[in-house]
C-alpha cells in the first residue's frame, strides 16, 4: 500500500517521484535493464559508544543471514551515520530480498549470534584501516565519529537482548528511507516494521584543544583533514585541492605517486575534508612543504580562473548522465535520511555557476583554521601547527604502583580513577570519564577515556596491584562501560621484560667510571715513576719530594672517586 509523499521533495518533480511504502519514505526513477533499490536506516557506528561498538554492524549481518547463498546482487553497509542493505535484481528478486531484510529485523536469528560475532573479528582482522585511520580518533577522540578508529569491542559481550532492543528502535520505518531505480514501487512488498522515531545524526564531539593540529604518522604519508559546513563551494574546493595537489607534488615537484583530495558529507550540515599524499621515506619532509605550500596558496587567494573552471566542469557532467534521475536517487534518499536540504538540478547548477574564487580562498581558510595534519618524522610547528595533546593535564592521587620494567613509569589507582605517570607526563582516564573497560578474569583492566587516552593494567607489570586494588577499579567504572573479555592462555599474559640499556645505565655507568679513573691512576704512577728517575739523574734538582707527593694524591684520588661511584650505585639499586 501507498500513500502520497512529505511535500519537502517537490524540488524533485519530473525528476523523481516520491511516496511512502507502509510508512517508510520512498524515492523512485526509471532506469532501463535490472532494478537496484537501497533501504537505508538512519543508525551507524557514530551512535554507537566504545562499549557498544559494533552493535549495528551485528545486526547488519544477522539481518542479511537468511537470504543464504545466493546468485544475487547483495549487501550490505554500515557508516557512520548510516546502514544501507542494496540489492540489483529482477522486479521479483528485489521484492524477495526486501522482504526478507524486513522479516529479519522484525525476528533477528539471533541463534546465530555468536557466530557472526567470530565473523565479524575475522572481517576485522583482515581489514586495512588505511592511511588516515587514526584522525577520527584525535580529532573527536573515542566517541561519536572517532569510533572508526576502534575495533568494535561490543562483539565480545553484547547480549542479545541488547541486540533486539537496539534493532527494535534502530531499525523503524520511520527511521528509513527507500529508493528504487524503477519507474514504480514493485507490487508485493512487504516492509512491515515496528514504529519509531527518526534519531537525528550525532552530534559531533571534540578532542582538538586548538587547531590547527597535526599528529605524528606512519612513514610514507601526509594526511590532512577538516570539518567543513557542507556547501556547493566546499565541494569545488575538495577538486580544485586535489588537482593542485597532483599538480605540485607529482607533476612538478616528483614526490608523490598519488596525491588527492575529497569531500565527504558527514551528517545534515558538516562535511569532512581529506587530502592524502604519499612519499618514499627520503621525500617525505620535501612532500609535507609541498603540501603547506599548496594549502598556503589557495588560502591566499592564488587561484587560477581555469584550476576553477575545470573543477565546475566537472562538476556539472555529472548532469549530462543518462538517467539522471535514477543516477542521483541514492544521494537524494541519503539527503532526506540525513535531514540535509534538496537541491534540484537547476538549483544545484545555479549554486555551481555562481562559485568564485573569493568562495573558494575562504573555504581554504576555514579548512586551515580547522585542520588536523599527520605527518610522519619531524613535526609541523614550523608551518603554525600544534602537536595534538600527548598527555592529560593532570594526574590523580591514590595508590602508587611501581613499573617492573622502568622505575621512570608509576601506576596510580585512585577514588577518581587512573593515572599513568611516564617521564614524558601523565597519561590519565576518570571513572566517570570512562568510554569503555575491557576486563580479563586474570585481573588485567585496559581503561579508555572518552578524550581516546588509555591506561592499561597489568597486575604483572606493576608493583602491589591485588586483588583489592583490581575490585576498586570494576566498583567504580560505570557497568555499561565494561566489556568482558575471554581469558588469555598464560603465555599471552605479559610478564616484565628484561631491563634495557638505558635503564641499566647506573650500573653500567659505575663500571665506566671505574675503568676511567684506574686508567688514570695508572697513568699518574707511571709519570710519577719517570719523574724519580729524572730526578735522581740531575744533581741540581730543586725539591725531589714533591714528585713522590703529587704520585700519592695522584694514586689515592681515582680510589677515592670509585669508591664514592661504587657506594652510590649499590645506594640506587637498593631504592
Amino acid at each position: 500500500m501507498t500513500t502520497e509523499a512529505n511535500t519537502d521533495l517537490a524540488a524533485l518533480d519530473g525528476l523523481i517521484s516520491h511516496t511512502t511504502t507502509q510508512g517508510v519514505p520512498t524515492l523512485y526513477a526509471p532506469r532501463p535493464g535490472e532494478i537496484t533499490a537501497g533501504l537505508f536506516f538512519r543508525v551507524g557506528r557514530a551512535d554507537e559508544t566504545l562499549a557498544t561498538a559494533g552493535i549495528t554492524h551485528l545486526v547488519e549481518h544477522l539481518a542479511l543471514h537468511r537470504l543464504g547463498l545466493s546468485d544475487l546482487h547483495y549487501n550490505g553497509a554500515t557508516s557512520n551515520t548510516y546502514t544501507l542493505f542494496h540489492v540489483t535484481g529482477s522486479e521479483e528478486e528485489v521484492v524477495s530480498y526486501l522482504n526478507s531484510v524486513c522479516a529479519a529485523l522484525r525476528d533477528l536469528p539471533l541463534a546465530r549470534l555468536e557466530t557472526e560475532r567470530e565473523i565479524l573479528r575475522t572481517e576485522a582482522a583482515s581489514r586495512n584501516g588505511g592511511p588516515g585511520s587514526q584522525l577520527p580518533l584525535w580529532r573527536y577522540g573515542a566517541q561519536s565519529y572517532g569510533l572508526t578508529s576502534y575495533n568494535e569491542l561490543g562483539t565480545w559481550d553484547l547480549t542479545a537482548d541488547q541486540i533486539r532492543h537496539w534493532a527494535e528502535t534502530r531499525f523503524t520505518r520511520d527511521n528509513a528511507v527507500l529508493w528504487l531505480t524503477s519507474d514504480r514501487v514493485p507490487e508485493g512488498l512487504d516492509l512491515t516494521l515496528p514504529a519509531g522515531t527518526r534519531h537525528p545524526a550525532p552530534v559531533a564531539t571534540s578532542a582538538l584543544p586548538t587547531t590547527p593540529a597535526y599528529i605524528h604518522g606512519d612513514d610514507g604519508h601526509v594526511v590532512f583533514n577538516a570539518v567543513l559546513p557542507r556547501s556547493t563551494a566546499a565541494a569545488v574546493f575538495a577538486d580544485v585541492l586535489g588537482r593542485a595537489l597532483f599538480q605540485d607534488l607529482r607533476q612538478e615537484g616528483g614526490y608523490s605517486y598519488s596525491a588527492e583530495a575529497d569531500y565527504s558529507p558527514r551528517d545534515a550540515d558538516w562535511a569532512t575534508l581529506t587530502a592524502y599524499a604519499d612519499a618514499l621515506p627520503k621525500k617525505q619532509d620535501a612532500v609535507v612543504g609541498g603540501f603547506v605550500d599548496t594549502l598556503a596558496r589557495l588560502r591566499a587567494g592564488r587561484i587560477e580562473q581555469s584550476e576553477l573552471d575545470s573543477a565546475r566542469a566537472k562538476m556539472l557532467k555529472m548532469y549530462d548522465t543518462p538517467d539522471l534521475g535514477a543516477a542521483t536517487v541514492p544521494s537524494y534518499a541519503l539527503g532526506l535520511l540525513l535531514g540535509h536540504r534538496i537541491l534540484s538540478p537547476e538549483q544545484h547548477r545555479a549554486e555551481l555557476t555562481a562559485v568564485t574564487i573569493t568562495d573558494l580562498r575562504d573555504v581554504a581558510r576555514a579548512a586551515w583554521a580547522n585542520g588536523l595534519l599527520q605527518v610522519p618524522g619531524r613535526g609541523a610547528d614550523w608551518a603554525g601547527f600544534t602537536l595534538a595533546p600527548q598527555y592529560s593535564q593532570d594526574a590523580l592521587t591514590g595508590t602508587r604502583h611501581q613499573s617492573l620494567e622502568d622505575d621512570r613509569v608509576t601506576l596510580v589507582i585512585g577514588a577518581a580513577g587512573v593515572s599513568l605517570i611516564t617521564p614524558g607526563g601523565p597519561i590519565t582516564v576518570g571513572y566517570d570519564s570512562c568510554a569503555a573497560m575491557t576486563t580479563r578474569p586474570d585481573g588485567a583492566r585496559s581503561l579508555t577515556g572518552r578524550d581516546g587516552f588509555c591506561v592499561s593494567i597489568e597486575p604483572t607489570l606493576y608493583r602491589g596491584v591485588t586483588p583489592e586494588r583490581i575490585a576498586t577499579v570494576d566498583a567504580s567504572v560505570p557497568p555499561a562501560a565494561v566489556v568482558h573479555m575471554p581469558a588469555r592462555a598464560p603465555e599471552q599474559i605479559p610478564r616484565p621484560r628484561k631491563r634495557t640499556p638505558a635503564q641499566d645505565s647506573p650500573k653500567k655507568s659505575t663500571w665506566a667510571w671505574t675503568l676511567a679513573l684506574s686508567v688514570i691512576g695508572s697513568l699518574t704512577a707511571v709519570w710519577c715513576l719517570l719523574a724519580a728517575i729524572v730526578t735522581a739523574d740531575e744533581a741540581d734538582a730543586a725539591n725531589p719530594a714533591w714528585d713522590a707527593v703529587v704520585g700519592v694524591w695522584g694514586l689515592a684520588l681515582p680510589l677515592l672517586l670509585v669508591t664514592w661511584k661504587l657506594h652510590q650505585a649499590r645506594r640506587r639499586r637498593r631504592g
